[in-house]
C-alpha cells in the first residue's frame, strides 16, 4: 500500500472521532462513581463496546447514503471510494449495528428496557440524519439531531445502565442527563458543524442545506466562539450549582484547542484547503473538554474517599 493510500485510509477510519461515542459512557461513569462510590463496571465495558459498534454503523452508512446523492464524488477518503464494494460496506455496517444493539439488549434485560428504547431512539435519530427518504441533514437539521442523540438520550441510557443503586429503573433521568450531558453533547455537535466548513460549495451544489450553507463561511466562523462560550458557561453553571464538583473546572484544559479553532476559522474561513481539518481540532476540543470533566469527577471521588 503506497503512502498516499495509507493517508486516505487513515482519513477514512477517523479513529479520533470515536471519542464522541466513548466520552458519554466515561463521563457518566465518573459522575456515578463520584455520587455512589461504585458503578456497574461490566456494564460500562459492554456499553462502551456497543457505542463504538453503533457509531461504526453510523459512519459507514453515512458514506453509503452520501454516495447515493453523489456528494462524495471527489471525497477520495470516503470508505465507498476506497473499497468500491457497497455490499461489503453495508454488511459490515449493519452487522456492527446488530451486535451493538444485542449488547445493549443484554444490558437492558439485566437492568431496564428503557436502556434499549433510548439507544434505539439514538439510532433512529442517526438514521434520520442521512438515511433516505428523510435525509434531515440535507435540511439543516443534522446538528439538533446530533445534540439529542449524543446528549439527553445517550446520557439517560448510560445513567440507567451504570447506576449501582438502580434508582432509574422506571423513570428516565432526563434532568440529570441534561445537566451532565448538554455541554459535552454541544461539543460533539460542534465537531459536526465544523466538518462542513471546507465543503460548503459541494454541499450547496448537491442540495445539502447545512447550517453553514445557510449562514456562509464567514458568519459560521463567527458563530463558533459563541458555541464554545455556551459550552463553558453551562458547565460553569453546573459547578456553581454544585451538580458537579469544583474540580471539574479542569474542562478548561480544552481552552488551547478552542482558541486554535477560533483563530483558524476567523483567519481562513474562505480557504477550504487550509481549514479542511478543522473538525479534528474540534474533536480535540471535545475530547479534552470531556477528559477534564472526567478527571475532575474522579479526583473529587479520590479525595472524599
Amino acid at each position: 500500500m503506497d503512502e498516499n493510500r495509507k493517508k486516505l485510509w487513515k482519513q477514512a477510519i477517523k479513529w479520533p472521532l470515536y471519542s464522541v461515542a466513548i466520552l458519554p459512557v466515561f463521563i457518566t461513569g465518573a459522575y456515578l462513581l463520584n455520587q455512589y462510590e461504585k458503578i456497574k463496571i461490566y456494564n460500562l465495558i459492554a456499553f462502551t463496546l456497543a457505542a463504538i459498534l453503533i457509531l461504526l454503523w453510523e459512519n459507514l452508512t453515512n458514506d453509503l447514503f452520501d454516495a447515493e446523492t453523489g456528494i462524495d464524488e471527489f471525497k477520495f477518503h470516503s470508505i465507498v471510494n476506497l473499497i468500491k464494494n457497497k455490499k461489503i460496506i453495508s454488511f459490515i455496517a449493519y452487522s456492527s449495528l446488530v451486535i451493538g444493539l444485542l449488547i445493549i439488549s443484554i444490558i437492558s434485560v439485566s437492568t431496564s428496557i428503557n436502556i434499549l428504547i433510548l439507544v434505539t431512539a439514538c439510532c433512529l435519530l442517526g438514521y434520520l440524519y442521512q438515511g433516505p427518504p428523510f435525509r434531515f441533514g440535507y435540511q439543516g437539521l443534522g446538528e439538533p439531531l446530533c445534540w439529542l442523540a449524543f446528549g439527553p438520550f445517550a446520557y439517560s441510557a448510560v445513567l440507567i445502565a451504570l447506576n449501582p443503586s438502580n434508582i432509574y429503573l422506571e423513570d428516565i433521568p432526563w434532568k440529570v442527563s441534561l445537566l451532565l450531558g448538554s455541554g459535552p453533547s454541544l461539543a460533539t455537535t460542534l465537531v459536526l458543524f465544523c466538518s462542513h466548513f471546507h465543503q460548503i460549495i459541494e454541499d450547496k451544489k448537491h442540495g445539502k442545506n447545512s447550517p453553514l450553507v445557510r449562514l456562509g463561511a464567514k458568519k459560521g466562523s463567527q458563530f463558533v466562539p459563541w458555541i464554545i462560550f455556551t459550552i463553558y458557561i453551562f458547565q460553569l453553571f453546573t459547578i456553581i450549582t454544585r451538580f458537579i464538583p469544583v474540580f471539574c473546572i479542569l474542562y478548561l484544559i480544552s481552552l488551547p484547542h478552542a482558541i486554535r479553532l477560533i483563530n483558524l476559522l476567523q483567519s481562513s474561513y474562505n480557504k477550504p484547503s487550509v481549514i479542511k481539518n478543522c473538525k479534528f481540532i474540534a474533536i480535540k476540543f471535545q475530547t479534552f473538554n470531556g477528559f477534564g470533566l472526567i478527571t475532575g469527577l474522579i479526583f473529587n471521588y479520590l479525595i472524599n474517599k
